[in-house]
This record gives C-alpha cells, sequence and structure tokens, in this order.
C-alpha cells in the first residue's frame, strides 16, 4: 500500500522530487469564479456578499446584520461547552499564549558620537482578518493559533469570518472564538469572505493582513488579494516526515503516519530509516492499524499517492535528505535526537524524542501550527508574533552627523545620475 524506496536505488532522487512534487495551481474553473467573486465584492460590497451567501451557503438573508454574531453568543458558546472541552480549550490558550508571548518584538535605537541616532520602532498591524472553516469542519484550535499572536502582538481588532452553511455553527470554534477575544465575527466564508476582508464593505471593515486555512477558492483568493492585504501564506497539503531508528516503537510510528495522512488524501507521510527491520515492523503495524481507523479510505489513498518508507545508508544521510524535503513536521523518533537537531535547517516544527507526537504540536504544546508547506521551509517560518508586528527604520541625523553623511551620500548619488538626491544631501553642508 506505501511505497518502499531505498536511496541506494537508481534515480531515487529524482524519484523523492516526484514524490514531494505539488501543483499549487488551481484549474481555470477555480480561477475564474474567484476572479468573478472578487470583483463583485469591490465593486458591490455588502449586496455582493449576501448574494454569494445566499448562493453557496443556503441562508435565506437580506442584511448583513443578519450575518454578524453577537458577542454575547461567543460567550454563550464557550460556557455551554462541556466541562472537559472548556478546560482543553482553556489550558491549550494557556500555552500558546505564554510560548508566544517571548516572541514579541521591542523597539530599539542607539546613538552615535556624534549625535545621529538610529533605530528600529515596533507596532502592530491596526486590524487583522481570520478566516476559520465552518460548517461540519471544526477548528477551534486554528482559532487559537492565528489569533493568540495578533493579540499577543497588540493587533487593535480582530475580524473572524465563518462560512455557516445551511445556518450550521460549530459551538468550538465560536467557543474559541469568545476565548480569545475576537472582536467581530461574520458567517460568510469562500472567496466572498477574503473579498470583504480584503476590500471592505459597507459593514465588513478592511483589514492589514488575512491569516487562516481554507479551501481552493479561499486560497486562490488570498493568492489575488496579496498586495492589496498582507496574508499569511498559501499553505499546500499537511506533511510529516519521521526520521526514525531501532529505538522507536513502530505502532507509535505508523500512528504518527496516520495522523497526517487522515488530513485528506494529498497529505504526505515519510519515514526515514537505517534499519530494514524495523521499516518491515513499521510496515506490519500499518496493514494491522489501517482498519481500526475511522477515517483508514482518507489514510490508505494518502499513503499509497504520497506516503513513502525510504530506507537510508545512516542518520546522517537522513538529515541531509530531511533538507532537501524541508517539512512542514519532522520527527526525530530516535534514541539520541541532540545531533540531529544540530544537523537540521530547514523543518517548519521539529518535534525531538520518542514523545514527541506531532498531534501535539497541533493543539496544545505552544508553538504555532500553522507551518511552511511544499518546502517552503527552506525559506518561510512558522506564524508567529512577528507576522502582527511590522518594523519602522528610525534616522534621526545630527548637525555633525550630516557632515559625515552627506557627502557620502551626495558621492554616491552623483553616480547614480540622481542630482536632487545628491543636492538634498549637499544643501545641509552649506
Amino acid at each position: 500500500m506505501i511505497r518502499r524506496l531505498s536511496t541506494r536505488d537508481p534515480g531515487f532522487l529524482a524519484t523523492l522530487d516526484a514524490l514531494l512534487h505539488f501543483d499549487h495551481s488551481t484549474d481555470d474553473a477555480i480561477e475564474l469564479t474567484v476572479a468573478e467573486i472578487l470583483a463583485s465584492v469591490r465593486t458591490q460590497g455588502d449586496a455582493a456578499v449576501l448574494e454569494y451567501t445566499r448562493r453557496f451557503d443556503q441562508l435565506d438573508v437580506s442584511t448583513m446584520a443578519e450575518l454578524e454574531l453577537p458577542r454575547r453568543e461567543l460567550r454563550q458558546a464557550l460556557d455551554g461547552l462541556p466541562t472537559a472541552q472548556r478546560a482543553a480549550l482553556e489550558a491549550a490558550a494557556q500555552r500558546v499564549t505564554s510560548y508566544h508571548e517571548r516572541q514579541k518584538l521591542e523597539s530599539w535605537s542607539f546613538t552615535e558620537t556624534d549625535g545621529t541616532r538610529l533605530g528600529q520602532k515596533i507596532t502592530a498591524l491596526d486590524r487583522v482578518g481570520l478566516y476559520v472553516p465552518g460548517g461540519k469542519a471544526a477548528y477551534p484550535s486554528s482559532v487559537l493559533m492565528n489569533a493568540l499572536p495578533a493579540k499577543v502582538a497588540g493587533v487593535g481588532e480582530l475580524i473572524m469570518v465563518v462560512p455557516t452553511p445551511r445556518g450550521e455553527k460549530n459551538a468550538l470554534v465560536l467557543a474559541a472564538a469568545g476565548l480569545v477575544g475576537v472582536d467581530r465575527v461574520f458567517t460568510i466564508g469562500g472567496a466572498q469572505a477574503v473579498a470583504a476582508l480584503a476590500y471592505g464593505t459597507q459593514t465588513v471593515p478592511q483589514v492589514d493582513k488575512i491569516v487562516g486555512p481554507g479551501n481552493a477558492y479561499v486560497a486562490a483568493a488570498k493568492r489575488r488579494v496579496f498586495g492589496t492585504v498582507g496574508i499569511d501564506m498559501v499553505a499546500g497539503p499537511s506533511e510529516v516526515l519521521i526520521i526514525a531508528d531501532a529505538s522507536a516503537n513502530p505502532d507509535w510510528v505508523a500512528i504518527d503516519l496516520f495522523a497526517q495522512a487522515e488530513h485528506d488524501e494529498l497529505a504526505q507521510s515519510i519515514l526515514l530509516c537505517p534499519d530494514a527491520e524495523f521499516i518491515a515492523r513499521v510496515a506490519a503495524s500499518i496493514d494491522r492499524l489501517l482498519p481500526t481507523m475511522p477515517r483508514r479510505e482518507v489514510i490508505a489513498a494518502s499513503l499509497k499517492g504520497r506516503g513513502a518508507l525510504i530506507q537510508v545508508a545512516d542518520l546522517d544521510e537522513a538529515c541531509t535528505i530531511a533538507n532537501r524535503i524541508a517539512p512542514e513536521h519532522l520527527e526525530l523518533a530516535v534514541d539520541n535526537p541532540a545531533p540531529l537537531v544540530d544537523q537540521i535547517r530547514h523543518a517548519g516544527a521539529i518535534f525531538i524524542g520518542h514523545y514527541a507526537s506531532e498531534s501535539l504540536g497541533d493543539y496544545c504544546a505552544g508553538p504555532n501550527h500553522v507551518l511552511p508547506t511544499s518546502r517552503s521551509a527552506r525559506f518561510s517560518s512558522p506564524l508567529g508574533v512577528y507576522d502582527f508586528q511590522k518594523r519602522s527604520s528610525l534616522i534621526e541625523v545630527s548637525r555633525a552627523g550630516a557632515r559625515t553623511l552627506g557627502p557620502i551620500a551626495a558621492t554616491l548619488a552623483h553616480g547614480e545620475g540622481l542630482t536632487a538626491h545628491a543636492n538634498a544631501a549637499e544643501f545641509r553642508l552649506k
């Protein structure tokens, strides 16, 4: 069911690259539909949002007021949760907040001997839009991971959009929004919700950045509005790469492969291991445990289509291959993981040791679960407080400093043929 590979196979790297490849482009029909929706919302505002909500979510609404949830409904959802669910939600929120408080950037400056002051001013974004999948999907963890770093950063207002097809609301999602202090919630979704956040309507305020996962239409819309607003990323299917040795538990490794594969058929689960016997034990665990999984058909399709059990020469080679893959999630299920951590350069999140299952990072460990996918960990980072803060340079030049910097700037400006630039520096020397 899941392919078996070896780094000694002829053409292994080409085979690996083909396995890793994911085409982010969407079909022409999706792009055409999204372009139409964005244009309509941009020009018609609330009227277009209402029309698309009636059409796609089958909601009989005539005013935007019907699509905004009062904050008391969020509090009621939180108060109505079973005790265990509320306690878990609050514990996860506390851990995520505590972790992200350590990321907060501070302004700084220094003064040179001639009185020139240089530095950096840190300010939070004014308003952020949070897209949350809705309906039968329940992703309260997505609310926590996207909203709490924004709150820690000091974002002034957080606007959440969540579709409620046929009026179906998810209590856990609304409870999470109430817990973290989301300011306004609109029950809209799809490309029309992205457009409303990006351009603003008569009712939905324009935001500065849009974060949060969505379907192909949402991803296409986010790509198109980037530049008008910021976005977190355009995410691909979820991924896990496990580096294991013979000290690992094959059942634990198999279930961790399943945990990624159950997201959808395009999710990717890969094992790197130098021990052929252990790989065989993992394969046996997969065969034995898969029938017990409620989402076994999705898991099986994912493992067959994009999964692999790969034998490597040693753990050093495993790290080399891992850096080529640049996975979203990397588990180091080995007896002595510390030396491997030092060798890893590209990974969204690194889970160290046998007890660090990726699922703990998804929900409650503390670090953000919004991670770079599709090899973008080579140049990108997890979502964090820094994504909701921006930096302004501070340049305060003294009279003495102008005499030092002016000739340098003027010489370079003349060299570029920009006389006014040079004069702006030279006039201050007279």
